[in-house]
């Protein structure tokens, strides 16, 4: 089992559900995060005086699959969430040694 998380753009969020659910995904987890990366922040105005904003606001998507997976969720997560500019973000996939479900106990892939 595998754990992909992506960090995206927030506007993207509804496009990466959407792709994933269509790709026969079930159950995914939100955060709202802060970072910067090669963007370095941004600059904006407000009344006038100039602010600089060095961590963005961005999405973070999580989800627990099985190995074979994986690519297909890479790659939908991809499309959906490309804008083809700076800032679209990045995919990480780490391994997962267990799963528990807290409910009824049911352990790994039964827990998904």
């Amino acid at each position: 089992m595998k754990k992909v998380a992506a960090i995206i753009r927030a506007h993207k969020l509804e496009d990466v559900k959407l792709a994933l659910v269509n790709a026969g995904i079930i159950g995914m987890t939100v955060s709202e995060v802060k970072g910067f990366g090669r963007q370095k922040g941004t600059t904006t105005r407000y009344r006038g005086n100039e602010y600089r904003i060095e961590f963005i606001g961005k999405i973070r998507v999580e989800v627990v699959v099985e190995d074979e997976q994986v690519n297909t969720v890479v790659q939908e997560i991809s499309l959906a969430a490309r804008t083809n500019t700076i800032g679209d973000g990045k995919i990480f996939v780490y391994p997962v040694e267990e799963i528990i479900r807290i409910r009824t106990g049911e352990r790994n892939i039964a827990a998904i």
